[in-house]
């Protein structure tokens, strides 16, 4: 099935139906801009897009409101996308809310009670939620009702209050910190992946349109090259070389120019920025390779292990430029060849890997 390729709106992007509630932006106005309102408008994640359309499509024929979804995977992906874009899909109301926010049952309370008929309530990262209030959402999804007390204790009473059928759509970065009895509620569950090169070309010709920059193909290649298969950071490093652009090359993106101003980042072929390169070069200086452990590096950063373990590791993790062995994380062949240096002569047999092995995917 063919169609046009997710995280971006086409030029005639149609409006909301009446009935939906105005999309509310999470992270700032010209973010909201660039994000698509329907989920054909996007690009990527063909199979989730599939079947949660078919999901979508029965709920709508059936006039039954869809059930509950959950939605994972690494920031940046197209969670809140389609979340945004479901309730448009079905022509109700969107009610938005944060996992962190949520504290007591109490707080959860105004967004079911005025829930309408088969609207849907998003909670973005949804695995922050305390377990009091998961479980107060037990019945809330499953029963459509939740349980209040009243008053304290041997007067207290509880009052069961009927709710008007709803959708929950939940994001998470973290799957495995959500209770299983709170999992199994979600009839729909998706696990979002990264994108390929062509798929970020794609958004990034669509979102300069947008941003109404023109762009040249190579130098929308030579971004998507650079975003660590993320649309949100291929968006942010869009945004970037438009600025360069509109202040340094009368607002025309060539190869040229993309190449100078993601330098001035010092964003290399693989998306790495400096502190990516100062990870590996430490490990290869003061370690000779490894392998060591993070506490270790980030000592001897001078930085917090909670910023490499989250923000710097994963895509070196990915990219297959380091590998994570019982004694510590090592430096892979590619990791020497990227840094232009020769690997040990024992490398592959210690890592049980080849020297040649292909570039890594982003």
């Amino acid at each position: 099935m063919s169609r046009e390729p997710i995280l971006s709106a086409d030029d005639a992007t149609p409006e909301p139906p009446a009935t939906a509630a105005p999309a509310i932006s999470l992270t700032g106005e010209e973010d909201t801009a660039l994000r698509p309102k329907r989920m054909e408008d996007m690009v990527g994640q063909c199979e989730v897009y599939e079947r949660l359309k078919i999901a979508v499509d029965a709920a709508r024929i059936r006039s039954e409101p869809l059930g509950h979804v959950l939605l994972d995977g690494p920031p940046g992906l197209g969670k809140t996308t389609f979340a945004m874009c479901i309730p448009n899909e079905l022509g109700v109301p969107l009610q938005i809310a944060s996992g962190a926010a949520l504290a007591a049952p109490k707080d959860l309370l105004p967004y079911l009670s005025n829930a309408e008929e088969g609207s849907v309530l998003f909670i973005d990262e949804i695995h922050r939620l305390p377990k009091t209030v998961e479980e107060f959402m037990y019945p809330a999804m499953e029963d459509f009702r939740i349980d209040i007390t009243v008053g304290e204790g041997i007067s207290a009473r509880t009052v069961n209050m009927s709710l008007r059928p709803f959708t929950l759509i939940g994001a998470t970065t973290r799957t495995g910190l959500l209770s299983a009895p709170l999992r199994d509620r979600f009839q729909v569950r998706e696990h979002l992946d990264f994108y390929s090169h062509e798929e970020l070309t794609e958004i990034i010709r669509r979102n300069a349109r947008k941003l109404k920059i023109a762009i040249d193909d190579e130098a929308a290649k030579k971004i998507a090259r650079c975003s660590r298969g993320t649309p949100r950071v291929a968006n942010n490093r869009l945004r970037w070389v438009r600025d360069y652009a509109t202040s340094r090359a009368n607002g025309e993106i060539t190869f040229a120019v993309s190449q100078e101003a993601l330098s001035m980042l010092s964003i290399d072929i693989l998306g790495l920025d400096a502190q990516d390169r100062k990870y590996l070069e430490t490990i290869h200086r003061v370690f000779h390779g490894g392998p060591v452990g993070v506490e270790a590096i980030a000592h001897t950063l001078n930085t917090a292990t909670d910023t490499l373990s989250d923000e710097v590791e994963p895509f070196l993790l990915r990219a297959e430029l380091v590998v994570r062995t019982p004694r510590g994380r090592r430096l892979t062949a590619a990791a020497y060849k990227h840094l232009g240096l020769d690997p040990p002569d024992d490398l592959p047999r210690l890592l049980d890997a080849d020297e040649e092995s292909s570039q890594p995917l982003f």
